[in-house]
């Protein structure tokens, strides 16, 4: 064959392929005037966007102060035991670290039952387990020390950096939250949030580039016949680390008209979240007259290290971005715990560290290896179950 004519099959291949490699579609994004309006099953305090449903989740904060009050058979607030808060960081694989942790925990004998739990990323997978208490201990350990690759995503290539919404399909890692996440779960999920117990769980909203809370407890108290799988969604979208996972598209309505959102890692706006500063103005202001507030704890597990982890940069255009990215990732992490920990100073809180500290040596040689998170897993539970040493206060401050 000619030089040409191969020149010209060669390009008519190439058109072919770029054909059949049409990005993914998506639905009408919701208008920028109407974020704060859209919903996805209808149900009252299913998730606020944040900033603009700051007065509504400050009302649900208050409804479940009620509710637990009823629960217990209280009739003032001042009756109300210590309130116990604890917030779970992402970190991908890291995330077995926290599991061990509060496995290690139940096994101490002085692990609480929370009044609140909040998770982004990895820390959405855990959180449902840390809220519903020690007797799903069996199935957090299964979720990080059984589970290997396979079971978390499915490559699709390098040209998928181009043609395609992430280099990873996480159809596999659906599967898995399903299978632990079913309808006995979600059952449970609801009664705790009837109990006056808060689960709430941080995406991301791509299009908006605000931060969703959403509220496990409410939607899975409602009793909808699509609350399970949308559930299951929440914590898939709250662990796509864009571009390595594909985003996770909600369709929801506005004012009767359809739409779809595009929601990615939570940990694009926080690594870890507790409550918004407004929720507890009451309580600062009681402080401030010093009148008496309901006891108060915070724990928060940083799924990650919060010490500089050095390396040679090569001197490419690539390595220096990526290690560009993985320094404000991990800065963004140590802002994270600091900023909990002032305003757990403000409001009067006990304030509890924990993260990965030096004396873990393990490495591995790809996300989410089986033998890593294995003795991850491990490092945290022999800690804590001869009592975890918290740090009162982030390393480095004063």
């Amino acid at each position: 064959m000619s030089p040409a004519p191969s020149r010209r099959a060669l390009l008519a291949g190439s058109a072919a392929l770029l054909s059949g490699c049409a990005l993914p579609d998506r639905g009408a994004p919701v208008p920028n005037t109407a974020t704060a309006g859209a919903t996805v099953l209808g149900l009252p305090g299913e998730r606020f966007v944040l900033p603009q449903d700051l007065h509504a989740i400050e009302a649900e904060f208050r409804e479940a102060g009620r509710r637990r009050m009823r629960h217990l058979g209280l009739t003032h607030p001042s009756q109300l035991p210590r309130f116990q808060l604890l917030g779970v960081s992402g970190g991908g694989e890291d995330g077995a670290f926290g599991a061990g942790l509060l496995c290690g925990w139940t096994e101490h004998g002085t692990r609480p039952e929370f009044e609140l739990v909040t998770g982004v990323s990895t820390g959405a997978l855990t959180a449902p387990f840390a809220f519903l208490g020690s007797e799903w201990d069996g199935a957090l350990r299964s979720v990080y020390t059984d589970i290997t690759p396979g079971d978390v995503l499915r490559s699709r290539g390098l040209l998928a950096a181009i043609f395609n919404d992430a280099l990873a399909d996480t159809a596999p890692l659906y599967r898995t939250i399903s299978r632990y996440l079913d309808d006995r779960m979600l059952a449970a999920i609801g009664r705790g949030h009837q109990a006056g117990r808060l689960l709430l769980i941080g995406s991301t909203n791509l299009d908006a580039q605000l931060p969703v809370i959403w509220n496990l407890g409410a939607i899975a108290a409602s009793g909808h016949p699509g609350a399970l799988d949308l559930v299951r969604r929440i914590l898939l979208a709250s662990a796509a680390v864009p571009g390595a996972f594909p985003p996770v598209m909600f369709d929801v309505v506005v004012n009767g008209a359809p739409h779809q959102e595009m929601h990615v890692d939570g940990g694009a706006f926080s690594q870890v979240f507790l409550y918004p500063r407004q929720v507890t103005e009451l309580r600062r202001e009681r402080l401030r007259r010093g009148q008496p507030v309901v006891p108060a704890t915070a724990y928060i597990i940083r799924n990650g290290r919060l010490d500089a982890q050095w390396a040679a940069v090569d001197r490419r255009a690539m390595s220096i971005a990526a290690r560009a990215i993985s320094t404000m990732i991990a800065s963004s992490g140590y802002n994270d715990v600091v900023r909990i920990w002032n305003t757990a100073l403000r409001d009067g809180i006990d304030y509890n560290l924990a993260y990965i500290t030096r004396d873990f040596t393990g490495t591995y040689s790809e996300p989410f290896e089986q033998a890593y998170m294995r003795a991850l897993f491990d490092f945290g539970y022999q800690r804590a179950r001869r009592g975890y040493d918290w740090a009162r206060q982030p390393p480095g401050g004063s």
